[in-house]
């Protein structure tokens, strides 16, 4: 197995630049790490021109110097392609690598992901730097892993330079073979946009209120993921020639417009994410009363679980964030650094990496703090790391549990892309997403994110007793003969209003809405409409009680064999139905006609037993978290408390307290910001 995540061992690491520092402190600073519990180091992210100082000029001496002390002290090294950030040399002879403004305004150096993936010569230059690096770095024995560039699709995940729209007019090309299919999936008859040449074809540009043709933008975001999939292909690739036995290739973050699925699945080993809970807490951007804060980050760590089951974290918040040009957010409290730490462990990650040891001292992330500040002494930082080594040190044999989950949420690309498009999608997509997770969250009911193509979901979903899929508007037959499946066989599907409005292209279909999914549905929507704003009060009256309808409302009449269990009340269209319920198989489906409020989520878990599953072992107030890992029998339950103040935990029968290494049972009590992990054998 990869030498960070090998179901035996839960390591930390940290990001390290041996460019910004005289070399008199890189001998001190590894042993410094490593006596902190810190055993791997990433480096190379933005150091093109100490391997490449100019156009086909190449010396290897400065990182081979670094690697001799690394392997001397026995640090482990993660090196990276340095593509995220192209020199000025190339920028300035070759300006067709630059990314530009949707008006065709170069983006020039001076920052970072300043490149397009379709430019042949970025390519070719790309390809040459992982060559030589490969080449010459790969067989040394500190090295265990290689980065793909850094968080592609970060910043900027849109891309206009005549490269890309060469490239998306191929891409379409192939895709639909004659201008008569992309006329008629692309439904150019409105507004007369016809194209009668491929010449004609373009990616998005400026338009009279910068309005796309919906259909085209469905594609050119296909075309920008399977443009970055492509070039990191190449990469991984050639590293792939190099590499030593087990040494593994990975990239970090998770970004838009990016199928992370196909990309982990085709191009990588696993996936690394970068958390930052404390983009929660930034200064311009604060909201008090967000009840979930740093918490949300557990969404995006489920997302990154559902997207590659073994990852890990390649930067995590160690100190205050923040770029000279934007951002700011505090230092972390004492006991956050240890308590995000322990949430990214939770959800399964099994190597965490903080960023960075050191804080710069120039360039725009002098505010970006490591675990050390400026000067480099000993901090509160460096001993939080040192404790939560400790920690980590009695909780090894977590390491490879997986994590335990009965409701899924069910998520597919073509719908993502097409919620950042048509703003309606958007409205109530984003509703229901924060009151599913959150709803989920506060009654401590465990969840995973899955995703569903054509052919057919990304796990086995038969362990699933629930999966919400909130607003499928686009849907074709193999997705609904997939969820057909799940439900035959004895599990419960909910769908939300919209389902099934589109076909794969975007374009509205000409059936009785939801479409593809009537028949399984058992439902029949008669009208439609937004929420009035006058009538932000409509209710959904169902047999347990009141739901507030959100956003959006389909109207559904009791046609088929569905039975309406909610109808609406407070509005125009008071009577009709909101909710069916459909018995098919073994299983039954619910279509709850608005968007997801956190009620409306407790009325469906509550209605199927499946919400707090583990209220029979503890209770524990809401904002604390819960996740559960098993392994071999054994179930590891983790408290985290974001609170400021200590909460109390009733536990029903004793636990192993793995890090008080005692057994507990009753009520105890964490300290604000603290962390419980217990033992509890079946």
């Amino acid at each position: 197995m990869r030498q960070i995540l090998n179901k035996e061992s839960l390591r930390l690491g940290t990001c390290y630049y041996p460019e910004h520092w005289d070399k008199s402190l890189w001998k001190e600073d590894l042993q410094r790490m490593l006596s902190a519990g810190i055993g791997v180091i990433r480096i190379a992210e933005f150091a093109w021109n100490k391997i490449e100082p100019a156009e086909g000029e190449f010396t290897y001496d400065f990182y081979d110097e670094f690697l001799d002390l690394c392997e001397e002290a026995g640090m482990q090294v993660i090196f990276c392609t340095p593509t995220a950030t192209p020199p000025a040399w190339l920028t300035e002879k070759y300006p067709e690598v630059l990314n530009a403004e949707i008006d065709g305004t170069l983006t020039h150096h001076g920052a970072r992901r300043h490149y397009n993936y379709n430019s042949p010569v970025y390519r070719e230059k790309s390809r040459i730097i992982t060559e030589k690096s490969a080449s010459h770095y790969a067989g040394r024995s500190c090295i265990i892993g290689w980065q793909l560039d850094n968080e592609f699709n970060c910043e900027t995940s849109d891309f206009y330079s005549e490269a890309d729209h060469r490239a998306f007019r191929a891409y379409v090309q192939k895709k639909y073979g004659t201008l008569d299919a992309l006329n008629s999936a692309w439904g150019t008859e409105f507004w007369n946009q016809t194209y009668n040449d491929w010449a004609q074809i373009h990616g998005p540009r400026h338009t009279v209120h910068n309005t796309q043709n919906p259909h085209m933008m469905l594609d050119y975001i296909r075309f920008i993921s399977d443009s970055c999939i492509s070039f990191a292909a190449e990469q991984a690739q050639i590293i792939r020639k190099y590499a030593k036995k087990d040494d593994f290739v990975t990239t970090n973050g998770m970004f838009g417009n990016l199928d992370n699925h196909a990309f982990c699945r085709d191009v990588l080993d696993f996936y690394t994410y970068d958390s930052y809970p404390n983009f929660a807490y930034t200064l311009d951007g604060y909201r008090a009363e967000d009840f979930m804060k740093d918490r949300w980050w557990s969404k995006n760590l489920t997302l990154v679980r559902s997207i590659s089951p073994a990852f890990g974290i390649m930067e995590q918040q160690s100190g205050a964030n923040g770029w000279t040009t934007g951002m700011d957010a505090p230092s972390p409290r004492p006991g956050q650094m240890r308590l995000w730490t322990m949430q990214s462990i939770a959800h399964g990650a099994d190597f965490v990496s903080y960023f960075r040891w050191r804080t710069a001292c120039f360039g725009t992330e002098i505010y970006w703090h490591g675990i050390l500040d400026y000067s480099g002494r000993d901090n509160e930082r460096l001993q939080m790391v040192k404790d939560i080594r400790a920690d980590l040190e009695k909780m090894q044999e977590i390491a490879g549990a997986t994590y335990d989950a009965k409701v899924g949420v069910v998520r597919d690309y073509d719908n993502v892309f097409d919620a950042t498009i048509d703003i309606w999608h958007r409205k109530f997509e984003q509703i229901s997403d924060n009151a599913l997770f959150t709803a989920l969250q506060k009654s401590h009911t465990p969840f995973d994110y899955v995703d569903l193509k054509d052919e057919g979901f990304s796990t086995d979903v038969s362990g699933y007793k629930m999966l919400f899929y909130p607003h499928p508007c686009i849907m074709d037959e193999a997705r609904a003969a997939h969820l057909r499946s799940y439900v035959e066989q004895g599990g419960c599907l909910i769908l939300g209003c919209r389902s099934g409005q589109k076909d794969l292209n975007g374009r509205c279909v000409m059936q009785d809405l939801p479409g593809l999914l009537a028949d399984l549905s058992g439902a029949d929507v008669k009208e439609f409409t937004l929420i009035p704003p006058d009538e932000q009060d409509t209710t959904v009256l169902t047999p347990n009680g009141v739901l507030q309808a959100k956003g959006f409302a389909d109207r559904l009449s009791d046609k088929g064999d569905g039975e309406i269990i909610g109808t609406y009340d407070d509005t125009y269209f008071a009577g009709d139905g909101a909710i069916t319920e459909h018995k098919v198989g073994k299983g039954k489906v619910y279509y709850y006609a608005t968007a997801f409020t956190e009620d409306a989520v407790s009325f469906f878990t509550e209605r199927e037993q499946v919400k707090t599953p583990y209220g029979e072992l503890l209770d524990l107030p809401a904002d604390c978290e819960l996740a559960v890992r098993k392994k071999d029998g054994a179930s590891y339950v983790f408290i985290l408390n974001y609170a400021k103040e200590s909460r109390p935990v009733t536990f029903y029968k004793p636990v192993f307290d793995m890090l008080g290494e005692k057994t507990v049972s009753g009520e105890v009590t964490l300290p604000k910001y603290g962390v419980g992990i217990y033992r509890v054998e079946r």
